[in-house]
């Protein structure tokens, strides 16, 4: 039976992470980065395709399960007629390796508990070879090595591919399991003691959630949305991948399954705001500087998306053995939008570092010259239709978003040249490409009989990136064109009292078969829309209802079916936590942000 998508609990060490299900069972895990091959892919596929359970022996889901203080440390809690059971999971911060810790705790009487590994390196289909060595177990295929041991040790055997044991806990008693992954051509790395690793997991995190300035209303969403933040955060470089999954489906038994676990040029400068407004400098300046090295290069070149390091090739290619969830089929790995036209990316880089500098994180010396040639590129090419926000897979069009946000590109380096005269360009040539532009779009992105912006010019279709019209400064929110545009959106693209991005089925600008469920972010950017035009109780009621889709550890996936009431898509997805903070933020108003 397939898990829901909101079953699902997160952990991660900053560099990958795992999902958790209510059963007790890890059923994705890519080791050792967000975007290597996963060694569990039961999430795609079914146990065959790798997964570890631990728990009561017997059990079906658990009784209840949260969150260990502010942090990333995973507590469920087990009831049985014999007694009471707490599973701790986590990922330490890693030293070297990556490890996956599972502590099992004796809560009261004596509960039999049992764990069963099935390790499927490349994404389930590679069965490892599994030996004893140093009193552990050992899995061995290829370029990969996992290490299992407990403490204080438990008898393993093999059984069906699987690596099997069965203890029993009392009132007290402690028993470790470490998972640890490292290349099978070099040696075994330093064990880790889970018990030290625990508590200082916990340390970390109390540190880092101390730091977090906002003390408004809904703040135990905020922080756990920023939490989730962090924890999409790729260390080594700042960048933040989109979600830590691939190909759960944006309609069940549908095509819409991509690979997200990329970093995107259109969360930039949402991510940089929600960072910056809750008190994160250190890792609003990492972001700026993956985003400054990942674009850096011919403006000509320039991507919608990078890996977490900034890698640029990030083919697709689908993955036939696994069934898909929920039989969602294909599997995808890569993303073939890679290679699209974006025209909005131009400005989303621009008011990035436009708002970096106005923030007070000290500029690159070379940043200024790699937006000159961003901005030259742009003012050659702007009048071109692309793909859009949404990466349509159907023809180019003039999208209005995009449009807006080249827009945007123009605007953002006259702001900088005005507060820096020093810097080398010509803020009259800026500012004629910006008028240019806010003519073109307005003439002939906006309907006038129904006072409304429209998809892309010329079509009838709504679009609800162009709530974003205000947010970005193109037109004042009280501007009539501003409101006509939220309240037909609004009413044009309702599912259920959210928001769909845009209208799918036949014949829709995408180019795909099949419906999608309400986009989450596009809900959030209704709240900030309707606040910002003077309804602030619908926004406040509409933002709250949102927040209430949270699973029960505080997750948000990309989209909600509100027929079925289920979430869909890659999960957790960092637009709908940027959203859900963005808004928390503007609803609480500047006294309540450190």
């Amino acid at each position: 039976m397939t898990r829901r998508i909101d079953d699902y609990a997160l952990i991660g060490d900053l560099q990958t992470a795992a999902l958790v299900a209510r059963d007790g069972s890890i059923d994705w895990l890519c080791l050792p980065r967000f975007d290597s091959a996963a060694c569990f892919a039961a999430l795609l596929g079914d146990e065959d395709n790798g997964h570890w359970r631990i728990a009561p022996q017997g059990a079906g889901t658990c009784a209840s399960r949260g969150y260990a203080e502010d942090s990333l440390v995973l507590e469920t809690l087990w009831e049985t007629r014999t007694g009471t059971v707490r599973v701790t999971d986590f990922m330490p911060q890693r030293d070297r390796a990556p490890d996956v810790v599972r502590i099992v705790e004796g809560v009261t009487g004596r509960v039999e508990m049992r764990s069963a590994l099935r390790l499927r390196f490349d994404y389930g289909s590679i069965v490892p070879w599994v030996r004893r060595s140093e009193g552990h177990r050992v899995a061995v295929a290829g370029p990969d090595a996992v290490w299992l041991r407990s403490e204080p040790p438990v008898k393993t055997w093999g059984q069906q591919y699987a690596t099997c044991s069965s203890f029993t806990v009392a009132a007290g008693e402690k028993v470790a399991f470490v998972l640890t992954w490292h290349p099978s051509h070099e040696r075994r790395p330093p064990l880790v003691d889970p018990f030290e690793a625990l508590e200082q997991s916990l340390a970390d995190w109390r540190e880092w959630t101390a730091r977090c300035t906002y003390r408004g209303p809904y703040r135990s969403a905020v922080v756990r949305s920023l939490i989730t933040l962090k924890a999409l955060t790729y260390a080594p470089t700042g960048g933040i991948v989109a979600a830590p999954t691939t190909s759960l489906p944006e309609e069940l038994g549908g095509v819409r399954n991509w690979d997200y676990r990329a970093c995107w040029l259109r969360d930039s400068s949402l991510t940089l705001g929600a960072l910056l407004a809750a008190g994160y400098a250190d890792e609003a300046a990492a972001w700026r500087d993956w985003l400054l090295r990942s674009v850096a290069g011919d403006p000509a070149d320039l991507q919608i998306m990078y890996g977490p390091a900034g890698e640029r090739r990030l083919p697709e290619t689908p993955l036939p053995w696994l069934r898909g969830y929920a039989d969602s089929l294909p599997v995808r790995t890569g993303n073939a939008a890679v290679e699209q036209f974006q025209l909005d990316v131009y400005g989303e880089v621009m008011d990035t570092l436009h708002l970096a500098g106005e923030a007070g994180i000290p500029a690159e010396r070379h940043a200024w010259n790699l937006q000159l040639s961003l901005l030259g590129f742009l003012e050659s090419h702007w009048r071109e239709p692309d793909e859009g926000l949404w990466e349509v897979r159907g023809p180019r069009r003039h999208f209005t978003h995009s449009k807006v946000m080249a827009w945007v590109a123009a605007d953002r380096a006259v702001r900088t040249l005005e507060a820096d005269p020093s810097l080398p360009g010509d803020p009259g040539r800026w500012r004629a490409l910006r008028d240019e532009i806010h003519a073109d779009v307005c003439a002939r992105a906006y309907d006038p009989v129904r006072n409304t912006f429209t998809q892309s010019y010329g079509s009838a279709e709504l679009d609800a990136a162009t709530l974003l019209i205000p947010r970005v400064g193109f037109l004042p929110p009280d501007d009539p064109r501003v409101v006509g545009t939220v309240d037909a959106v609004r009413a044009g693209l309702d599912h259920g009292g959210f928001l769909r991005r845009y209208t799918p089925g036949p014949g829709a600008v995408d180019g795909l078969p099949g419906q999608e469920g309400a986009f989450l972010v596009c809900s959030f950017w209704l709240a900030d829309a309707l606040r910002a035009t003077g309804r602030e109780a619908e926004a406040r009621e509409l933002f709250e209802r949102l927040a209430g889709l949270v699973n029960d550890v505080g997750l948000l996936a990309e989209e909600y079916d509100p027929v079925t009431r289920r979430q869909l898509g890659n999960f957790p997805q960092a637009f709908s936590h940027i959203g859900l903070v963005g808004t928390a933020l503007a609803l609480a108003g500047d006294e309540a942000a450190g």
